[in-house]
């Protein structure tokens, strides 16, 4: 593209100069020709000489100096008319001495074609062919053919010369039309490259920053959930140092854990749902989260499953999963509930789980403001709004203090098959 429009400059360049040059041109032509066709007296050479020399100065004073370049442009409707009418009065005067100088008059119609709008252009051209057609052989004779003849060769050359400006002057308007057009697209693609660059990085941020939204959300459900159940399962190991075989329990219990939180760290990595449920399904991992969390506590647990369970995408399952996980750790640290109740429900177009406990409750609103400000007091719950967000879901949290805790979690549903 970018050689195809220097190409095209460099056209546009040579043809001004041709252009801006020819009258000089033609004004050589015709005095060379004037003085080898036949050297008139010394006197009338003189004369015709200074005429050309008059007419150049004209030309340069009065339409090339003007411009500031040989330019086929025009500068002003009123200055073009006063160069054309004595570009055509130096022509008349020439041609009177003599006829080769017809070849410096066509300069007239040239440069009507160009430097007039249509109109003014069929004007000149008349007005340029009424000299051509006059000055050298002066009027015809008072005869209808010798009339008709001159006047049908001056509108001859009128209309064919004025279609020829038509033509011309559409297809410039067309070129001016298609450089117009050339130069949109070009800004156009500059600027959509710009946008793109623009969208990338942006696209390269949010992706950063999702990622690193859900590392964290990734490593408070595991590491943080599991280095804590960790540390209790020791300090109970602390307070029986007494029985061996409690002491053993809880060891046994904190290695588990270990085992179990460094495995959900690799896959949180890898981005891989968990473990629990690449071999069951989302009631029976749940069921299955439940019979864990429970063990060694004195709250009791209850866990139901109403409606057809049928399979969800993946992602859905694994948020459900991560929320119940981080309900249980939270009633764990903070609710000091004796009884907990987690129901899994299956509806025509939501998958709902909630959980209730009879525990102290607390502020939802006080909590989640305060999240991260002291320890990680209300990031859990910020953790599963985030999550239920990136798969179009809702959580609704009803509590108050001394009154228990309520929490919902809801997803589409979205089958397996249409996920895959």
């Amino acid at each position: 593209m970018s050689a195809s429009k220097d190409d095209g400059g460099r056209w546009e360049r040579h043809s001004d100069i041709l252009f801006g040059g020819l009258p000089y041109l033609l004004l050589f032509l015709s005095t060379a020709l004037s003085v080898v066709h036949g050297p008139p007296p010394a006197r009338r050479l003189l004369t015709t000489l200074g005429l050309a020399a008059l007419a150049a100065l004209w030309i340069l004073g009065t339409y090339t100096l003007p411009t500031g370049r040989r330019s086929r442009q025009p500068y002003g409707m009123a200055r073009t008319a006063v160069y054309f009418t004595g570009l055509l009065a130096l022509s008349a005067a020439l041609l009177a001495r003599d006829q080769v100088f017809m070849v410096f008059a066509a300069t007239g119609f040239l440069q009507a074609l160009v430097l007039l709008p249509t109109v003014w252009a069929l004007v000149s051209v008349a007005a340029t062919s009424f000299v051509v057609n006059t000055v050298p052989d002066g009027f015809p004779s008072p005869t209808t053919g010798a009339v008709v003849g001159y006047i049908a060769a001056i509108a001859f050359q009128t209309v064919v010369i004025g279609w020829i400006n038509l033509l011309s002057s559409r297809l410039n308007e067309q070129h001016q039309r298609r450089k117009r057009t050339v130069a949109e697209l070009r800004s156009a693609l500059k600027e959509n490259a710009g946008l793109h660059t623009q969208l990338i990085t942006q696209a390269r941020e949010a992706g950063v920053l999702d990622e690193r939204q859900r590392m964290a959300g990734e490593i408070h459900d595991t590491l943080a959930q599991g280095l804590a159940g960790i540390i209790r399962q020791l300090e109970a190991a602390e307070h029986a140092e007494g029985d061996r075989e409690v002491w053993r329990r809880h060891l046994v219990a904190a290695k588990d854990l270990a085992r179990d939180s460094l495995a959900e760290a690799r896959r949180s990595v890898q981005a891989l749902r968990p473990e629990q449920l690449e071999s069951r399904t989302l009631p029976d991992a749940l069921e299955c989260l439940v019979e864990g969390w429970s063990r060694g506590r004195e709250a009791k647990v209850a866990f139901e499953t109403t409606g057809t369970a049928t399979p969800v995408h993946a992602e859905l399952e694994a948020t459900l999963y991560r929320v119940a996980q981080e309900a249980l750790a939270n009633i764990a640290k903070h609710a000091e509930a004796s009884k907990v109740g987690i129901t899994l429900s299956y509806m025509e177009d939501v998958v709902v789980l909630d959980v209730l406990d009879d525990g102290v409750g607390f502020d939802p609103a006080a909590a989640e403001a305060a999240a991260g400000t002291s320890g990680d007091h209300g990031l859990g719950l910020v953790a599963m709004r985030r999550r239920l967000g990136r798969v179009a879901g809702t959580l609704d949290i009803e509590s108050a203090r001394g009154e228990g805790t309520a929490i919902s979690a809801a997803v589409p549903v979205i089958p397996q098959e249409a996920g895959a």
